[in-house]
């Protein structure tokens, strides 16, 4: 019975097998033999293979399955068939989405949805693939990437949580990145403890993703406060770990605190009384540790003191949050300690006002919430006779009150400890902090406070004066009429080494002060005697400023306390210690000028004249110029007034010795002073004499004053016609402005004494200086001065010296700029009948570039003189038309210039006699030449002259 049962099975799966043949062979197609064939001949060739699968991708999803199935039988081990195969038995389940990263769809297949219901059988036969594939590939990433992404869609954690493990324990370790980033995923897509295992594992691997651990544990339902806490105490306890978010450590300080104080009823933490037991680096437990690591039970308390030590200038929030951790817990004592405490040590004003704030409005807040209480036991036990609970309750108020108003006043003294814990060595907030004391009337503070300062402050890094806390901690005592107590802190002063030498000089200077106060002018006398002794007569060379030795060393050269010193002597002492005292400075060479002036002065009331005149002179001696020069008028105002004219050679000599190398630039009062003197007191020709010397030793600036006033001397003098010589040499000295303005001064001087010939010729020599094109004036002048005197051939002379002085300033550097500026001139003023002018300012380049950038929007062809146009044909000399061309250019210029004929015909001389009668001419004006002028040849002349015409 068996064996027939045996045959039937056999039969029957001979039958499934023939039949499962046949229905393969339906699917090859014609169009398929040929591949088949080839395949027959070369079984094992994978490119044929792959040819074949790729001439079926239009095909059916059974003839692609059975075309796979035919290549993975002949080649098991292809990685390439395999991942084609999975990738087609895959899409059947899952449905791409719209946009595909290439990444993602190779490991894992995570952008894809589910299509078909997880209770289909398929997803298992899906399953049965990939662990046949596995058998060979076991070493393919991205089999097991693909596997575990497909096996996270099936909802089965369980199995998809050992398959990963699977992946890890198979894979190298260089290659578990790739699973890890889907494990990841699976474990926040899971929760619970499973998450937080898979999540400790994978930070052994890679600790740089911790805060992605803790962010996971606080999203959990229920979020995981203890196990974040631990982590991030962790990590902001490791000097080496970086943020991949950017965080700094104290930020991530700040978020413990926060997490700390947000939670504190929901941590495990250690009690007041309770150890800690942290592990070590090998797992093992300990009772102490330095270092904050992954603890069983979290002691708040120590891991924020660990931040503040870190964080020792900005740790104004993790106190406050200490304190606000206690104060979560009802432990208001110590929260109250906690404040006090960090007051007491921050170092920065900004963490201090953080904290003060922060303690001022819990203490504000519980006197509200312990006046509200009251408010209601009021309200409850209005007929209730415990009396005593309620003076209790109302003790505890005004303590608390109390305590409040307590620390409002101790503000700015906590405020003042802050900044000397900055500086120590801060002067100012030490002497704040004995004024904060004396408005308090506590006396005690207030010496303790001195003391303290005086101890604490280190001179040389003293930050202000520390003689000023010297100074006002011995008036301290002197306001207790304590005078010997005073005196023994100004002699301690004198003993510190300060940092500059004027501080010790101020606290010479003010003990003396004080001595003079109470009335003891020889003590105050004999301090500053003591204060300007050298230590050492050994080293009266040392310099003020030598930084290598001592204050007390240098102290003798302090001008200050000398100054000082003779103050008291002038006023309160003797008239030979006063001279001693200066003798001494000018002997250390420390005098300054105005001592010296000073000394003298004082003489001179002391009726010390001749001394005093000995004083200048040395001072002059010690000081050169430009010190002396201040000196020398003093001093010889002050003998001048003395002697007047007495000591006449003795003042002579005293000039003498002041003009004597003398500065240019401080010569000219001195000459002046000297001269005066000699035309009060001396001779003229002497003053005249003086005078002359001052042309000549003044500066370029003072010389042209210096003439005038010599020329009005000896105008005053010696008559008008003693200063021809005078205006001669100033024109051949002074600079070519002022030449030309003595020039014409000169003339007007000739003219005015019927001189016209001299008077032409010093126009004609002052024109090498003016430049008809820029000094305008000059040649109006020398032209209304021929309208006046001259005639015609005189008039030709003129202006035949204006075209060779024109033609001398066109090869100058400034002929163009002056062309431009008296063409702007000319524009300017041509509906004027007058020519102003035209000042000669600035650098000439810089008003010709000013001028042609003016000009050049208007007009290609400036309006001024001739231009320089392309030569066509040279000439050595001027033809008569292109002179009388010229002439008629320059008429256009200046239409009220006076045309006159250049042709020199005998013929014109004749016609232009007697009076014209043709239209528009007319006489010129004649003035009478006296007859000094001409002496014999009046006749002759009167018999020549004949009358100007000019063209209208």
């Amino acid at each position: 019975m068996q064996l027939k049962e045996h045959n039937n099975l056999k039969i029957k799966q001979e039958q499934h097998r023939i039949n499962e043949i046949k229905k393969q062979l339906k699917l090859i197609k014609p169009d398929d033999i040929p591949f088949e064939e080839d395949l027959i001949r070369n079984p094992f060739n994978l490119k044929k293979w792959l040819r074949y699968i790729e001439f079926k991708e239009e095909d059916s999803f059974e003839s692609k399955v059975f075309i796979y199935e035919r290549a993975l039988k002949e080649l098991p081990g292809s990685y390439k068939i395999w991942k084609k195969y999975l990738d087609l038995r895959v899409s059947v389940l899952l449905e791409k989405s719209e946009s595909v990263n290439k990444k993602k769809e190779r490991e894992g297949y995570q952008d894809r949805t589910p299509k078909v219901s997880l209770l289909n059988e398929e997803w298992e036969r899906v399953n049965n693939c990939f662990e046949r594939s596995l058998i060979l590939l076991n070493k393919m990433p991205v089999i097991w990437a693909s596997y575990c992404g497909f096996l996270m869609f099936q909802q089965k954690p369980t199995r998809t949580r050992r398959t990963f493990d699977r992946a890890l324990k198979a894979l190298p370790i260089t290659q578990h990145s790739r699973i890890w980033e889907l494990y990841k995923q699976f474990a926040n897509k899971i929760g619970g403890e499973t998450a937080i295992r898979v999540w400790r594992r994978y930070l052994k691997l890679d600790a740089g993703n911790t805060e992605d651990y803790i962010q996971l544990l606080l999203s959990m339902n229920p979020p995981k406060y203890t196990e974040a806490v631990k982590m991030l105490s962790g990590i902001v306890e490791n000097p080496k770990f970086i943020s991949k978010y950017g965080k700094s450590p104290y930020q991530l300080w700040i978020e413990l605190c926060e997490l700390l104080c947000d939670h504190a009823d929901e941590l495990e933490t250690v009690g007041l009384n309770s150890n800690i037991l942290i592990l070590n680096s090998n797992g093992m437990t300990s009772g102490t540790n330095n270092k904050i690591g992954m603890v069983e039970q979290l002691d708040v308390e120590k891991i924020i003191r660990s931040g503040i030590a870190r964080f020792s200038d900005q740790v104004g929030i993790l106190w406050n949050s200490l304190a606000r951790w206690w104060i979560l817990k009802q432990e208001f004592e110590k929260a109250r300690d906690i404040y006090e405490e960090a007051m007491t040590k921050v170092n920065t004003v900004k963490d201090f006002t953080y904290i003060f704030d922060a303690y001022s409005q819990f203490e504000e807040k519980i006197i509200s919430m312990k006046m509200e209480q009251l408010n209601e036991e009021e309200d409850d036990d209005e007929n209730d006779e415990d009396d005593e609970e309620e003076n209790e309750d109302e003790i505890e108020l005004d303590l608390l009150m109390a305590r409040f108003e307590n620390l409002m006043d101790r503000r700015p003294f906590l405020v003042n400890d802050v900044l000397l814990r900055q500086n120590p060595n801060n002067v100012h907030e030490w002497e704040k902090r004995v004024e904060l004391w004396k408005k308090s009337n506590n006396q005690n503070k207030v010496l303790q406070t001195y003391t303290n300062g005086i101890k604490t402050i280190d001179p040389k890094k003293a930050s202000g004066k520390l003689s000023s806390l010297w100074i006002s901690f011995a008036h301290w005592y002197l306001e207790a009429d304590d005078i010997n107590s005073a005196r023994t802190i100004f002699e301690k002063a004198t003993k510190v080494p300060f940092k500059k030498v004027d501080e010790l000089a101020e606290v010479w200077c003010e003990w003396s002060d004080v001595e003079l106060e109470i009335g003891n002018v020889e003590r105050a006398l004999d301090v500053m005697a003591r204060a300007v002794s050298p230590p050492n007569y050994k080293k009266l060379s040392v310099r003020y400023t030598d930084e290598s030795e001592t204050p007390q060393a240098r102290l003798f050269k302090s001008l200050k306390l000398w100054a000082h010193y003779i103050d008291l002597e002038e006023a309160l002492g003797t008239a030979e210690n006063t001279r001693a005292v200066y003798d001494r400075m000018m002997e250390l060479k420390i005098a300054t000028p105005q001592i010296i002036i000073n000394y003298a002065i004082w003489l001179e009331d002391q009726k010390c004249f001749e001394e005093s005149f000995k004083i200048y002179e040395r001072g002059i001696d010690q000081f050169g110029y430009p010190v002396a020069y201040e000196i020398w008028n003093i001093y010889l105002t002050k003998f001048i007034k003395r002697y007047q004219g007495t000591k006449l050679e003795r003042t002579r000599d005293l000039f003498e010795q002041a003009i004597d190398k003398c500065p240019e630039k401080f010569a000219k009062s001195i000459y002046l002073m000297f001269a005066k003197v000699e035309e009060d007191y001396g001779l003229t020709r002497h003053a005249m004499r003086i005078y002359d010397r001052a042309t000549q030793a003044v500066s370029d600036e003072d010389r042209l004053e210096v003439f005038k006033l010599y020329i009005a001397k000896v105008k005053s003098y010696y008559g008008v016609t003693a200063t021809r010589e005078i205006y001669q040499r100033a024109i051949e000295i002074l600079p070519n402005v002022e030449a030309k303005e003595m020039a014409l001064e000169f003339v007007e001087l000739e003219t005015q004494l019927g001189e016209i010939d001299r008077a032409r010729a010093i126009l004609s020599y002052g024109t090498q200086f003016a430049d008809p094109r820029a000094d305008a004036h000059y040649w109006k002048v020398w032209h209304d001065f021929e309208v006046k005197y001259g005639n015609e051939d005189t008039f030709k002379e003129m202006l035949r010296i204006k075209r060779s002085v024109q033609a001398k300033f066109n090869t100058e550097v400034h002929y163009i700029s002056a062309q431009m500026m008296a063409a702007k001139a000319n524009n300017a003023s041509s509906s004027t009948e007058s020519v102003e002018p035209v000042p000669e300012s600035g650098n000439a380049m810089e008003r010709l570039e000013q001028n042609v950038l003016g000009e050049s929007s208007k007009t290609t062809n400036f309006a001024f003189g001739k231009q320089f146009v392309k030569a066509t044909i040279t000439q050595t000399k001027p033809s008569e038309d292109d002179m009388a061309a010229q002439q008629k250019s320059e008429a256009v210029a200046n239409p009220d210039e006076i045309e006159i004929d250049m042709d020199d015909d005998d013929d014109d001389d004749d016609n232009s006699g007697g009076e014209s009668n043709d239209e528009g001419n007319i006489a010129l004006e004649q003035k009478t030449v006296p007859d000094a002028v001409f002496g014999s040849i009046k006749d002759k002349a009167a018999s020549s002259s004949s009358p100007l015409k000019r063209k209208r």
